[in-house]
């Protein structure tokens, strides 16, 4: 009977257990279910999106290769506001700068470099960015203004030896020659990573600079004193027999 009398103990407890906390855990369950559906869901809306990202970027690369900018320029609008700053996007208009620059359409290049460095992308974009429109300001014979882009950030990680080549080549835009040859100099320190610029190319570069020329001034105090005039050995002989007395002479 007292094995009897506990297991219903047991089961009374239970159901009031229950009672009391059976709808949090139904609530529980519901709530990880639909967590669970709508992760699902996001990962594969994640995925569509990326395939469609992907396609649009690939579109476009065919066209910018078939140099045809009319068709290209209606894909990187459908990419950029489709998919906004995607890794996808962001290639897509270096890819579009670099198109515009076949077509000699340089500021719409430049344009669409700055848009992207105004933008949210990744420091790593925004380095390959930034080179690519110092290339185009150099282009247009802006060499200050891409010295003004590019010295705030020499030095940055992986991009260091090609920011000081770049850098180098504005300098010698500008006939600072001390400059442009201490910044070849830096780019042909590799980092751990290894040489990122064409470092023959950079040697022929620096050695291609002009010779650096100091002018030497003539002390003053040798210009000012007259050159000491030669000695007449025959005529200081002379003035000695003259000056000899007779008394000497004998």
């Amino acid at each position: 009977m007292d094995d009897l009398q506990s297991e219903k103990e047991q089961i009374e407890e239970m159901r009031a257990w229950w009672s009391e906390y059976g709808n949090y855990v139904l609530g529980g369950i519901a709530i990880a279910v639909i967590g669970l559906f709508g992760f699902n869901q996001y990962r594969n809306s994640t995925l569509e999106s990326q395939y469609q990202a992907s396609g649009l970027y690939e579109q476009l690369a065919n066209l910018v290769v078939d140099g045809d900018v009319d068709e290209a320029e209606v894909i990187i609008g459908q990419l950029t506001t489709d998919f906004g700053d995607s890794a996808y996007a962001i290639q897509g208009r270096l890819a579009m700068s670099r198109l515009y620059m076949d077509q000699n359409r340089d500021e719409d290049a430049a344009a669409e470099l700055r848009d992207l460095l105004a933008g949210v992308a990744a420091e790593e974009f925004k380095h390959v960015a930034r080179l690519r429109l110092a290339k185009v300001l150099l282009y247009q014979d802006k060499a200050q203004e891409a010295v003004d882009l590019l010295e705030p950030h020499e030095g940055e990680n992986a991009f260091a030896q090609r920011y000081a080549d770049t850098l180098g080549d504005a300098y010698v835009a500008l006939d600072r020659v001390v400059d442009a040859r201490a910044a070849y100099q830096r780019a042909l320190i590799e980092s751990g990573t290894g040489a990122t610029v064409d470092q023959n190319f950079v040697r022929l570069k620096l050695l291609d600079l002009p010779v650096d020329t100091v002018a030497v001034e003539a002390p003053a105090e040798a210009a000012d004193e007259p050159a000491d005039a030669p000695v007449d050995e025959a005529a200081e002989d002379v003035a000695d027999a003259e000056e000899t007395t007779p008394e000497e002479a004998e």
